[in-house]
């Protein structure tokens, strides 16, 4: 059954940017009834501190030693969370924007998984490899303000460049991203960005 991984990062249910998925994903489903959905909230969902067997895990691959028991153990969790987004066949990442850049649990969530041989290598000759197949992505970021150019008020989006850029190293660059904002101030242009995103996100669920 063909899948879409849908990464939900914000703790609020009725979030702007949990809107705005669920707005795709009610258009999805109608066009691909079929299509498997598998929700993760790092919130809710487990994601292993890193740290201890982990970590060590991490630079026992980069040195090219064996694990120990606890290093194997400690290094599936974090291979059971890369799996669920290496087997999906679309990806969709609903955020909101903290403090100009990512909730701190999504920046844990990549922490996680981006691990030598897991989600990329390294060659001396050739560099930096991404080893997941790329797939069509959309990532929807919510910030309360309007940062549809980038800036908002002489402040700078952070957590676009810094999606991009962590997605791309792993190998999905056909991204797709969606901004939410305004999300605070005047209820007019609250309404006007979100009907703006909710029609966008519509038409894109009928070709993702």
């Amino acid at each position: 059954m063909p899948k879409v991984f849908h990464l939900e990062c914000s703790p609020r249910a009725e979030s702007e940017s949990a809107a705005g998925a669920r707005a795709f994903l009610e258009g999805f489903h109608k066009m691909r009834p079929e299509w498997d959905i598998d929700v993760m909230n790092p919130w809710r969902d487990h994601l292993p501190e890193f740290e201890g067997y982990v970590l060590e895990a991490k630079y026992a691959r980069m040195n090219g030693r064996a694990f120990t028991d606890s290093q194997r153990d400690a290094f599936a969790a974090a291979e059971r969370i890369a799996v669920r987004l290496a087997l999906a066949d679309r990806v969709l990442i609903s955020t909101p924007m903290w403090n100009f850049s990512i909730p701190y649990k999504l920046k844990q969530w990549f922490d996680v998984i981006v691990q030598p041989d897991l989600t990329f290598r390294f060659d001396p000759s050739a560099g930096y490899q991404p080893l997941l197949k790329d797939r069509p992505t959309i990532v929807i970021v919510a910030s309360g303000g309007d940062f549809v150019t980038g800036m908002s008020r002489g402040r700078t989006d952070m957590a676009t460049p810094y999606l991009r850029e962590a997605l791309r190293f792993i190998g999905i660059s056909d991204v797709r991203f969606v901004p939410i904002g305004p999300t605070t101030g005047p209820g007019e242009p609250i309404k006007a960005a979100r009907d703006i995103a909710h029609g966008r996100l519509a038409e894109l669920a009928k070709r993702f």
